[in-house]
C-alpha cells in the first residue's frame, strides 16, 4: 500500500465506527439550503476536509447523508492523498473563531483520482455522463442532444428522448443510422472497473440489443 494511502487510512480509522456503509447513497427529499460543489478531499488530524474548486476555504466534512464518503476516500487515496469529489450538502458556519466551517454532506455524486476535473469545461453544460469498458465507450447528454463515442466506431451525435420508469430510474433513447441506442440508468452506486472511481448511478448501454455496463453521474445542467 502506498504511503499516502496509508496515511489517509490512519487519519480516517477513528471515524469509521460511526459510519454505515450503504449500497447506494441516500436520496435527499429536498435540496433546499443545499449546494452542489466540486473540489478536493484531503485528510488531516483525523478529519476529512473539502476545498471547493477555485476556492481557498476548507470545510470539515460531516457525512450527515450516510454516503460512506470516508470509507470510499480511504480506498481511493492516491500518491498525494488527495481526491476529486462532486458533492451536494449544506455549509454550516463555525461559531468558534479560527476554526473551519462544516459541510453537512448529503449526496456523493462522484469521487475519483483526478487533478484536472475542476477544469472540465463541459461539466456545466451537460446533464449526464456515462462510461464503460470492454470495449471502451462514453456517452454525454445535454440540451443539444447526446454524443456517443465507442472504441473502433465513428462518433454518434443525435437528439434523444428521456423516459422516466419509476424509482429514480430512467432511459435515454434514440434511433439513428439504422441503430437503436438506449442508455438505462439506475440510482445505484457504481465503481468504475478500470479507474476505481465511485459514481452515484449505474448504467447499461444497449445498442441493437447488445448490452454494455458502466457508471454514470449527473452533470451541472441537471439539478437532481
Amino acid at each position: 500500500m502506498r504511503a499516502a494511502r496509508s496515511l489517509l487510512l490512519v487519519a480516517l480509522l477513528p471515524l469509521f465506527a460511526a459510519c454505515q456503509l450503504l449500497e447506494a447513497p441516500r436520496q435527499s427529499a429536498s435540496h433546499a439550503g443545499q449546494t452542489r460543489m466540486q473540489g478536493e478531499l484531503t485528510a488531516a488530524d483525523g478529519k476529512l476536509l473539502f476545498q471547493p474548486c477555485q476556492d481557498q476555504r476548507r470545510f470539515i466534512v460531516n457525512d450527515s447523508g450516510s454516503t460512506s464518503v470516508l470509507q470510499q476516500a480511504a480506498v481511493l487515496a492516491g500518491d498525494q492523498g488527495k481526491l476529486f469529489a462532486d458533492v451536494r450538502g449544506r455549509i454550516v458556519s463555525s461559531a468558534a473563531a479560527g476554526t473551519d466551517s462544516q459541510l453537512d454532506l448529503q449526496q456523493l455524486y462522484r469521487l475519483e483520482r483526478s487533478g484536472t476535473s475542476c477544469d472540465d469545461a463541459d461539466f456545466k453544460r451537460m446533464t449526464l455522463r456515462a462510461t464503460g469498458h470492454g470495449p471502451e465507450w462514453s456517452l454525454q447528454a445535454g440540451g443539444k442532444g447526446l454524443v456517443l463515442e465507442r472504441e473502433g466506431q465513428p462518433t454518434l451525435a443525435v437528439p434523444y428522448v428521456e423516459e422516466q420508469v419509476g424509482d429514480g430510474r430512467f432511459n435515454l433513447g434514440t434511433e439513428a443510422n439504422g441503430q437503436k441506442v438506449e442508455l438505462w440508468v439506475t440510482p445505484s452506486r457504481c465503481v468504475d472497473s478500470s479507474t476505481g472511481s465511485v459514481q452515484h448511478m449505474s448504467a447499461e448501454l444497449r445498442i441493437n440489443g447488445q448490452v454494455q455496463r458502466g457508471c454514470a453521474y449527473f452533470g451541472g445542467a441537471r439539478d437532481d
